[in-house]
């Protein structure tokens, strides 16, 4: 993997094909891309590129508009952190509504499709390099049950997102049935090791995964979304029992009806 220099700062109606070519073109330790590389790129000049970036003296009313569920609400002696449903399908803190690398009272909203977005990067640079390209578009979340945060896939095109190992055998020979490995994300979280957030690259070029490089552009990252029914977190703890609760006590007063559904049942 490596990051190239040369992409400055990105504004409504940049070229991303154009600007993201040009670096990747430009002098590389392994050359220009060729068949089976991933271009990853960070979802912060995808939004600022195609005018995503909106006036927020208030964040929180940013946050709220792009919401769709609530998941969890907490506060802490630094304000509000709230997980919700975004408009995507995407489940992660703030709806991903990001203040940072961004002018003063202004917020970045995530692309309103970063499939497509990945698609049309992806027939871009195909064209200019004559290559057969996979496209990542990134952003950074946290994750449940452990500290910190990760890159991973928002947006994809022509990359297998999920490696599904169900119906092979282990190294014992017995069946495996729940493996899929979230390869588009693994990438995502590989880049971002040498894109990072303050060092001005936010495009990577990784090389050795072609054997998840497809001809087509294949579903999308939204293939990996887990909602509805397989949701088994579809509501923060403090909540599912407030939910419950509410349930009980209606029922104990003598209020017949169904119980409280679960969200995305």
């Amino acid at each position: 993997m490596w990051a190239p220099e040369g992409i400055g700062e990105v504004v409504p109606g940049d070229d991303l094909v154009e600007l993201v070519g040009a670096a990747l073109a430009g002098e590389q330790p392994w050359g220009a891309p060729r068949d089976g590389d991933v271009v990853v790129v960070t979802s912060k000049i995808v939004s600022k590129a195609e005018g995503r970036v909106v006036a927020a003296a208030d964040r929180e009313a940013a946050i709220t508009a792009e919401t769709v569920r609530v998941v969890a609400t907490r506060q802490h002696p630094g304000g509000v952190t709230r997980i919700v449903e975004n408009r995507l399908g995407l489940v992660m803190a703030a709806a991903g509504v990001d203040a940072s690398n961004t002018a003063a009272g202004t917020v970045l909203l995530l692309p309103l499709d970063p499939d497509v977005s990945a698609r049309r990067l992806r027939a871009g640079l195909q064209q200019r390099f004559g290559a057969r390209l996979g496209v990542l578009v990134t952003d950074t979340a946290g994750r449940p049950w452990r500290h910190g945060q990760t890159d991973l896939a928002i947006g994809a095109a022509g990359v297998t997102v999920l490696d599904d190992l169900r119906g092979q055998v282990d190294s014992h020979g017995r069946p495996l049935e729940v493996s899929m490995a979230a390869v588009a994300d693994e990438i995502a979280a590989a880049a971002e090791l040498v894109k990072g957030k303050a060092t001005g690259r936010p495009v990577a070029l990784v090389r050795g995964v072609g054997h998840l490089v497809t001809e087509g552009d294949g579903p999308g990252a939204r293939a990996v979304v887990r909602l509805g029914p397989g949701d088994m977190f579809a509501l923060g703890s403090e909540e599912a029992y407030a939910e419950g609760w509410k349930d009980a006590v209606s029922r104990a007063d003598g209020v017949e009806g169904p119980p409280v559904p679960r969200p995305g049942a």
